[in-house]
């Protein structure tokens, strides 16, 4: 029977493991091209243990250009002859990832029509596509024929050819995009079996051809189904090395990689299907929210696939492999699919990054947390949330005595707090890795420990250095304005203390942040039974979502729990048993019945201790009340500036 540390073997190639590092957006890009920083992050993967890595998908034509910095392929030749120097040694298969996406790109940045198997509109940008003619078509095929040789002369093991959610080869396969009436669209499977063949051409048998192949777009009306992809992967398999097997489509385009709230390893028996379809022609690799090392050996033991992708996994800790290979697999960081860091196609261009591990896509830039001092120092730190367990953690694994001091009798702060509901229980699988690596590193640790200034003094007194990571406290803002004796609670409060300890009556939470916090309390309040109204500013409830993916579908669990939206709404006056509302573009008000309300606003920093000691060190919501990447982030650099002290 497999195991995942075992090697891969694809045609007379050799991979160290068969965990797939998948091709994903960075932002790490230099204008079209692969930069050092894409080297340093894949390489990271390679020594952690990656056995294939692919690198960031690359357009095959330069009129496709998706995103500011996606790669082009014929400016990626240094790039790839960079990565393979760098992973190669290591032990990783590098891939080549290449694309065209179509209709689903955009003309903002090359300025021309996009192509298109039919005059379909996308169903995102409502943007329309040229329809492709024959020269059209035959440049595409070139245009993957000419990235390949670009690939090959930089010494790839392989390619993968991209037909997944967002390609122009999965367009020409979907009857939903694929409306012609000549042979690409009375056999839809004629492009993609084209380009297959003109690729294999080119690569020749000694490297790896690999597909990623969409096999459920998940509209039966017309798309793509299962039945119909393993059709195709049966025609196909014997042109393939690899089959990667995803779902989604136009009208679920993050289906591919969703947030907690869908169960991991959702393409589990999709996979199953299509390596039956391949009947051992081709080694098959499941993908879709595998991040534990448990349920990625279940699938080679369960004959579901040859080999594991584990893209976010891998971002969230880059030894994964290393760590399963050395029998530490309890020590593996945690994703918890949250996709706040990691996916970064939007219109701020992030770079890619991890609130697990925000170094993930940093490694030239961020300082090395490795290593230990021959001094050592003494150390308290305040607060025992994400910004304290994180500080400590990289504090003790540098050689420091750490003593950690913190206020409640549980560690993980609103990591654990928001950690409740469906979706979310995932955020304590970190606050639990925090803290069990604190204790193996031998941090000091007291709970229920409130600290004074008093007790600042003392630790300065016996040449102790301090963080404060105190956290973030109820901004109370309702508190003054309410004239009446209307219970308000906090959101934080209620997931702290539970539903039942709210008081009874109907519930309006007050969201205008927008973000995961008013739509999670909402939904937990609804589960309950409770009746509840989300009141929010914005056009749609939960905008923020729209950046990890989880917006239509926080708004399909919101109407499926029968929570009323009361949306453009701001709230002016609290009442005996009603709120006011006024709408944000026209100033109209109205009422709504409200017996508890509960805010979802923006907290405040706990910053009692820095106002008694000014210039302490302090991090995460003690500086400014954010996220966890933020709280993560600063934890760790404070750690360090300790150090500079």
């Amino acid at each position: 029977m497999a195991r995942l540390t075992d090697a891969i073997e694809l045609s007379g190639r050799r991979g160290q493991s068969r965990v797939v590092f998948g091709p994903h957006e960075t932002n790490l890009g230099h204008e079209r091209r692969l930069s050092p920083r894409h080297v340093a992050y894949y390489e990271r993967r390679a020594r952690g243990g990656a056995g294939i890595v692919v690198t960031e998908t690359a357009s095959v034509h330069p009129l496709d250009w998706p995103y500011e910095r996606a790669p082009l392929a014929e400016q990626c030749g240094p790039g790839w002859s960079a990565v393979v120097a760098a992973c190669r040694p290591r032990g990783s298969l590098v891939l080549a990832g290449l694309t065209h996406t179509g209709h689903q790109g955009t003309s903002a940045y090359s300025q021309a029509a996009m192509w298109g198997a039919s005059r379909v509109a996308d169903v995102v940008s409502r943007e329309l596509p040229v329809e492709m003619e024959q020269p059209e078509v035959d440049e595409l095929v070139e245009g993957f024929v000419t990235a390949t040789r670009i690939a090959v002369a930089s010494d790839v093991d392989g390619v993968e050819v991209d037909a997944g959610p967002r390609s122009l080869l999965r367009q020409f396969l979907s009857a939903i995009t694929n409306q012609r009436a000549d042979r690409h669209g009375t056999d839809k499977l004629t492009l993609i079996r084209e380009v297959l063949a003109a690729v294999r051409a080119e690569l020749g048998a000694c490297r790896i051809l690999a597909l990623r192949l969409s096999c459920d777009e998940l509209a039966p009306w017309a798309g793509i189904v299962p039945s119909r992809a393993a059709e195709c992967v049966a025609e196909l398999a014997d042109t393939l090395d690899l089959l990667v097997v995803v779902r989604g489509g136009p009208y679920t385009a993050g289906a591919d990689r969703p947030d907690g709230h869908t169960a991991a390893g959702f393409n589990r028996e999709l996979c199953r299907t299509l390596r039956a379809a391949a009947a051992g022609r081709a080694c098959v690799v499941l993908q879709g929210s595998i991040v534990d090392a448990e349920a990625a050996q279940a699938a080679l033991d369960d004959g579901v696939a040859d080999a594991v992708e584990m893209t976010r996994a891998q971002i969230a800790d880059a030894e994964l492999v290393a760590k399963i290979r050395a029998g530490h697999t309890v020590r593996v960081r945690p994703c918890i699919l949250c996709n706040q860091a990691c996916r970064v196609r939007d219109n701020r261009n992030p770079i890619v990054s991890c609130v697990a591990d925000p170094g993930s896509g940093h490694e030239t830039v961020e300082p090395s947390i490795d290593g230990q001092l021959a001094t050592s120092r003494r150390v308290l730190v305040v607060g025992g949330g994400p910004a304290g367990l994180e500080c400590a953690r990289v504090l003790a694994a540098r050689g420091h005595s750490v003593r950690l001091a913190e206020s409640s009798v549980h560690l993980g702060g609103t990591l654990r707090a928001a950690a409740v509901g469906a979706g979310r229980e995932r955020m304590a699988l970190l606050a639990d890795w925090l803290e069990a690596e604190c204790r193996r590193l031998g941090v000091e640790i007291e709970t229920g420990r409130t600290i004074t200034s008093a007790d600042l003094d003392a630790a300065a007194a016996c040449g102790e250095e301090v963080v404060l990571a105190t956290g973030s406290k109820p901004a109370e803002r309702f508190a003054l304005t309410a004239d009446t004796a209307m219970p308000v609670r906090e959101a934080l409060v209620v997931f702290a203390d539970g539903v039942d300890a709210l008081p009874a009556g109907r519930v309006v939470v007050h969201d205008p942040v927008g973000g995961p916090v008013g739509i999670a309390v909402a939904e937990l309040l609804a589960a309950a039974g409770r009746s509840v109204a989300l009141v929010t500013q914005d056009l749609i409830a939960g905008q923020l979502l729209s950046m990890t993916g989880d917006l239509a579908d926080a708004n399909t669990r919101l109407q499926r729990a029968g929570v009323a939206r009361e949306l453009r709404a701001l709230l002016r006056t609290i009442k005996s048993d009603r709120v006011l509302l006024e709408d944000a573009w026209t100033g109209e008000q109205r009422e709504i019945r409200c017996d508890v309300l509960v805010d979802a606003g923006p907290r405040v920093a706990e910053e009692s201790l820095y106002v008694a000691r000014p210039g302490t060190l302090r991090a995460g919501d003690a500086v400014a009340p954010r996220g966890i990447l933020e709280a993560m982030l600063e934890g760790r650099r404070r750690a360090l500036d300790v150090e500079r002290a």
